[in-house]
């Protein structure tokens, strides 16, 4: 097998729904690694690289693009996170269709959701950009030893970070891994003074320290039932200082005029959420953590529009290692592969809209 190349390729039979997670592994005379998942096959050969579903065979460019339109919600900020043109992204979706003559998208002037097929695709197409990564890692890089010093703030560790970790973990087993949680102002410091490799935190926008991971809309966020009194200063759930999203809330809402109480607070997003889905506040919140059991809040005139808020990644000053240089690739490349498992269900409309309603009053 050449290190240059390698390619995969999956035949899922309609049955195959969903994937089992008993795996088998054999190779066979040609030294083709074989993985069974029941109906599905996934197959790593030196050559090029595809899907295929049934007769279909799909490109990683045009199933990644997919990904990418689901979670973004649109076209428009798909291209921009992939650093390509709508029309051109339009194309690969409708090329996507084509080749497997299903619709996987529908599509109105105002809004964009998954259809049955492409709720079924999305999962395998995950799985596939994952599995190719995985092994063209594996296979490209070299066994890295080491000890690697990651921080992450605590919403993007409990969503996003342990996945992240562990594909790098089976890729390189023998490099040492030690995480620290906290809020992004405080890591960022610590970096600074050389006690962290990589940090993974929330930036403003406009600051151009750090690498650009993700941007993510802010949103208000309470439990669906919450009552709030437009005459009343607004509750609010929020991290201690220094937080982006409460300086960010607070910045808002007094250019506003909207009076605020912050009547609790936790270091941990654990915390924040069990405050807001108990109905006690309000918490600022990226939408893309948003879970089913809160609400999206609509901005009105009592409740202002939020900016949007961006992670990412901040490198030591110091010799970066090679271990810490291999994390800090992976990390950047995660939401094009549709590593980041941070909803239930892909967005719908351009605007990353959620399920939202406005605040009763």
């Amino acid at each position: 097998m050449t290190a240059s190349s390698v390619s995969i390729r999956i035949s899922l039979k309609p049955s195959s729904i969903p994937l089992p997670v008993c795996i088998s592994r054999r190779s066979n005379a040609n030294g083709v690694l074989i993985m069974r998942e029941m109906n599905c096959y996934h197959s790593i050969y030196a050559g090029r690289q595809f899907m295929s579903v049934q007769n279909a065979m799909f490109e990683p460019d045009l199933l990644r693009t997919f990904v990418m339109v689901a979670e973004c919600g649109g076209f428009s900020r798909a291209a921009e996170r992939l650093n390509s043109t709508q029309s051109t992204v339009s194309h690969q979706i409708k090329r996507l269709e084509s080749q497997a003559a299903r619709t996987f998208l529908n599509r109105t002037t105002r809004s964009l959701s998954l259809t049955e097929d492409g709720e079924v695709l999305i999962d395998y197409a995950r799985k596939f950009l994952r599995l190719a990564d995985d092994a063209k890692q594996h296979f490209n890089s070299p066994r890295l030893k080491g000890h690697v010093r990651l921080a992450a703030s605590d919403d993007f560790a409990t969503y996003s970070l342990p996945e992240i970790l562990g594909r790098f973990k089976r890729v390189h087993p023998e490099v040492r891994l030690t995480v620290d949680v906290g809020l992004s102002g405080n890591l960022v410091s610590r970096l600074d003074e050389g006690e962290f490799d990589l940090v993974l935190g929330k930036r403003s926008l406009g600051e151009t320290d750090g690498e650009l991971v993700s941007r993510e809309k802010l949103v208000w966020v309470a439990a669906p039932d919450i009552v709030i009194n437009p005459h009343q200063p607004l509750p609010l759930a929020v991290y201690p200082k220094p937080c982006l999203y409460r300086s960010t809330a607070i910045e808002v809402l007094n250019a506003a005029g909207r009076s605020w109480n912050v009547v609790y607070t936790s270091p941990s997003l654990s915390g924040i959420r069990a405050a807001a889905i108990a109905g006690i506040a309000v918490t600022p919140l990226a939408a893309n953590f948003v879970t089913p059991d809160l609400m999206c809040l609509d901005p009105d005139e009592d409740l202002p529009e939020l900016p949007d808020v961006e992670f990412a990644l901040f490198r030591t000053r110091s010799v970066e290692t090679p271990a810490a240089r291999e994390l800090a690739e992976l990390l950047l490349r995660a939401r094009p592969l549709g590593i980041f498992p941070w909803h239930h269900k892909p967005l719908t409309g351009e605007a990353n809209s959620l399920p939202s309603r406005g605040p009763a009053r």
